[in-house]
């Protein structure tokens, strides 16, 4: 009878420690795998063309809606370093990287209306408009890091 006891703790122990093991693997692997799924807009939506490229009219009006909606995120500056960056993953894409201003405005066009978790979609939120607005708006970011 002993030696069931021993055997029927013995198996508890190590059946919680599998099961520990086991979240412990999923916590690590799930984040940080999650961190390295590129973000690839479709080819179709890569190639659509941005109807308001070149028009600054916006500008003024897309920067404060850029502050209000991305800053938190992305930083005032667009880095990727607001406020409640630290806390999300993956983290949020820094704007004046050539990574993303080398990407096709229809391409940003993309990202910014669909989202992608922790980011939401802002196709029901911002006109057209407003979204191509804020593209122009994010190339502008890449010209202010230049000056210091």
């Amino acid at each position: 009878m002993r030696e069931r006891y021993i055997y029927r703790n013995t198996f508890n122990l190590l059946s919680l420690l599998f099961i520990v093991i086991l979240l412990g693997l999923n916590l690590i692997f799930s984040s940080s795998f999650g961190q390295q799924t590129p973000w690839v807009a479709p080819p179709a939506a890569s190639s659509v063309k941005n109807p308001l490229a070149g028009n600054n009219g916006g500008l003024a009006v897309a920067k404060a809606m850029y502050v209000a909606n991305c800053g938190p995120c992305h930083g005032e500056k667009g880095k990727g370093d607001g406020p409640a960056a630290p806390g999300l993953n993956p983290k949020p894409a820094d704007h004046t990287s050539a990574a993303v201003q080398s990407e096709t405005d229809g391409s940003l066009f993309w990202k910014l209306s669909e989202g992608r978790n922790p980011m939401p979609g802002y196709k029901k939120i911002f006109s057209d408009q407003q979204r191509w607005d804020l593209i122009n708006y994010i190339r502008t970011l890449a010209k202010n890091t230049k000056k210091k």
